[in-house]
């Protein structure tokens, strides 16, 4: 295979689904962008139905099961849109979406309902420059990040470019790149990309979505460490997705592999209210029991932030149990042993 899989047909001929699954997918197929890379499908076991690659990028029926808690914009993109392609939630940063496209396409994804071919794609020239524009007149703006879509999805030309147009307003000080490439075509990210992302005198971060350990292959290894050698720093976004991750021992596999890999673990986020993703979704009482058990396992070095994003685009909440606990006989801390020890200070 050459070409992502983008249709249950192609599913059902890569043997990830039977004919009559490919038949009950059509309606999500109408709704939602599917595509898994010859990468990634490669490395699902077709014997194991737990396969934690599969549950995440091949489509379920479950996902035309919509509640009414969920929203098509979970965590408030559009309220916050000044211009196209930019969405200014936060006083110093701003995210830039330069495409609305990816290489695969998570199941669980926030940004479903906005991201495929035919729902967007990268911004014209112009959107482009008034997005540029927008940030030069926010003084207060020190941090742009790159999403989407999938910023990777750029050549390293255009990679290049873009980088060069935001290096080049004074007041940002830091350019941030989220991406799953190295997860999905770890062949994409070549010495020319790597090179194209540099931008002299700003700070410039690469986040990589990765949930599961497995999804860690050598060659996405290989892909970190040539980006890690230019000297980018390396962090970690994961979403806690029940069936994939939702085990401490599946937690801190990955937490510690990623660390090891010279990836900084940084965001753990609860799953947000994106419609169709009720089968992903863990409660908030399991995911900080998960977390509190996770912090008792690994350093502090392997330890990410547990955050929920508040509906509406307010901002992320933290969800992590405090170790403090005030009761009625004085402060007491919560130690790795699982006791209170009582506090005076």
């Amino acid at each position: 295979m050459s070409r992502p899989l983008t249709t249950p047909q192609a599913l059902q001929a890569a043997g990830l689904v039977t004919a009559d699954e490919a038949v009950a997918l059509a309606p999500v197929a109408d709704h939602y962008a599917i595509a898994i890379t010859p990468f990634l499908s490669g490395r699902i076991d077709q014997t194991d139905p737990d396969d934690p690659i599969a549950r995440m990028f091949v489509p379920q029926p479950a996902e035309m099961v919509r509640t009414a808690e969920e929203l098509s914009d979970p965590i408030g993109d559009a309220a916050h849109t000044p211009v196209p392609g930019i969405v200014h939630r936060y006083p110093d940063r701003v995210l830039l979406k330069p495409v609305a496209v990816c290489p695969v396409y998570c199941r669980f994804c926030f940004r479903r309902e906005m991201v495929g071919p035919g729902i967007g794609e990268t911004l014209s020239p112009s959107d482009l420059g008034a997005a540029l524009d927008y940030v030069r007149a926010q003084p207060g703006v020190r941090e742009v990040i790159l999403t989407g879509g999938d910023p990777f999805m750029l050549s390293p030309a255009r990679a290049h470019a873009l980088t060069q147009a935001i290096a080049a307003i004074p007041h940002v000080e830091v350019i941030r790149w989220h991406t799953r490439m190295p997860v999905a075509d770890p062949d994409r990210i070549t010495p020319e990309f790597a090179e194209a992302l540099k931008a002299d005198g700003k700070a410039v971060y690469i986040s990589i979505h990765i949930n599961h350990v497995k999804e860690l292959a050598p060659e996405t290894k290989a892909a970190a460490a040539r980006l890690a050698d230019v000297g980018f720093p390396l962090v970690s976004q994961s979403v806690l997705l029940r069936g994939v991750n939702d085990d401490v021992q599946t937690l801190a596999e990955l937490m510690q592999a990623l660390v090891a890999a010279r990836i900084r673990p940084y965001y753990l986020h609860h799953p947000d209210m994106a419609p169709g993703t009720g089968h992903f979704r863990v409660s908030v009482e399991e995911g900080q029991a998960l977390y509190s058990a996770l912090r008792d396992r690994v350093s502090g070095l392997a330890l990410p932030h547990y955050v929920i994003d508040i509906p509406g685009g307010v901002s992320k909440a933290n969800a992590a149990l405090s170790d403090v606990v005030d009761g009625p006989g004085g402060r007491s801390l919560r130690g790795r042993d699982g006791n209170l020890h009582p506090y005076k200070g």
